[in-house]
């Protein structure tokens, strides 16, 4: 392939436009032969990419980074990248809703329209909330968390203010963000994904699962409740009373070189993973497990029955004090 056009693509995250490939010394016959090839792929209406580039990116939220990507070289109106679309570039950890689209906003009209799959949020912003990411201005942590929360409301905005918590945002920025917005739409749920966000959530799958607690009314939740007999030293992702919320992202079981984070087998993970938990029950802690799957849909329903259910058998066989335990906690910092 011409070195210009291989120069062209590295420097935009793989893609090229029709237009940077006429100029770069190809013609239009030359781009249809590419295709027709399958040397490359459509990514979106006038913007290529290698297909094996393509093809090696199997992620949802790199997929969609891609075409967020592609949607946004073909607009020839000034913008920043904002919600979703934002966020992906941040390396925020946020659920992409059914149909996701490319986000964009732009300033200083007001309103929103949608055109290709591409949202234009025409609303203002402030110059100190944007940053450069990858090469791209995008708005930053605390707006893009808010901007979510009123888009998609709950749980999508509690999952990105649990994010941009971790990432080091602070709640009284997040409070002066949604200051700027007095009467926007939708204020109210980014109110309420503020109220019900958490310092040390690690992961998507922790507030989601907190969520799931919410809705079962359990309060005094805590994140990252750790404990210690000298030994050995655990860190459990939600405590309420005596009980042990965990959640298994499939992450753990996956091997690094796949992208994954496991470093064994998955029969010795599963081991230690027994192990572990009757280590916490000699504590008088019980303990449930949630997967991915179990957040969403019908299974939904029946994870909370089974939450509640193994909730009350803890508290009916240990209380929900757990003053005897202070002794073994580990207490460490957490986001602000």
């Amino acid at each position: 392939m011409n070195p210009r056009i291989q120069a062209v693509m590295a420097a935009h995250h793989g893609l090229i436009t029709r237009r940077q490939a006429l100029e770069s010394g190809l013609d239009v016959e030359t781009i249809h032969r590419y295709v027709r090839s399958g040397a490359w792929t459509v990514v979106r209406r006038g913007v290529y990419a290698e297909r094996a580039y393509v093809e090696s990116i199997t992620l949802p939220t790199d997929r969609q980074r891609l075409l967020d990507r592609a949607a946004c070289a073909a607009i020839t109106v000034p913008f920043v990248r904002s919600h979703d679309t934002a966020a992906l570039e941040l390396d925020m950890g946020i659920l992409l809703p059914r149909n996701p689209q490319t986000h964009v906003t732009r300033h200083p009209v007001v309103g929103s329209h949608n055109k290709w799959g591409v949202k234009h949020h025409l609303a203002p912003y402030l110059d100190e909330q944007v940053v450069r990411v990858n090469g791209f201005e995008v708005l930053g942590l605390a707006r893009t968390a808010i901007d979510i929360a009123r888009e998609h409301g709950r749980p999508y905005g509690v999952v990105a203010v649990d994010s941009a918590r971790r990432m080091g945002v602070s709640v009284d920025d997040l409070w002066e963000v949604l200051d700027h917005m007095q009467h926007w739409p939708n204020r109210r749920l980014a109110r309420e994904a503020i109220e019900l966000s958490y310092a040390g959530v690690e992961s998507i799958g922790e507030s989601l699962t907190r969520d799931v607690l919410e809705e079962l009314g359990l309060t005094g939740i805590e994140t990252q409740f750790d404990i210690t007999d000298g030994i050995r030293t655990a860190r459990f992702d939600l405590r309420v009373g005596r009980h042990i919320f965990e959640f298994d992202g499939r992450s753990k079981y996956v091997p690094a070189a796949d992208g994954g984070l496991a470093l064994r087998s998955v029969d010795d993970i599963l081991a230690e993973e027994k192990t572990r938990q009757a280590w916490a029950h000699g504590f008088h802690l019980g303990m449930s497990r949630v997967e991915w799957p179990d957040l969403f849909g019908r299974n939904r329903d029946y994870l909370k029955d089974r939450l509640a259910r193994e909730y009350l058998a803890t508290c009916r066989a240990f209380g929900t004090d757990i003053s005897d335990l202070e002794r073994f906690r580990v207490h460490r910092s957490k986001a602000a």
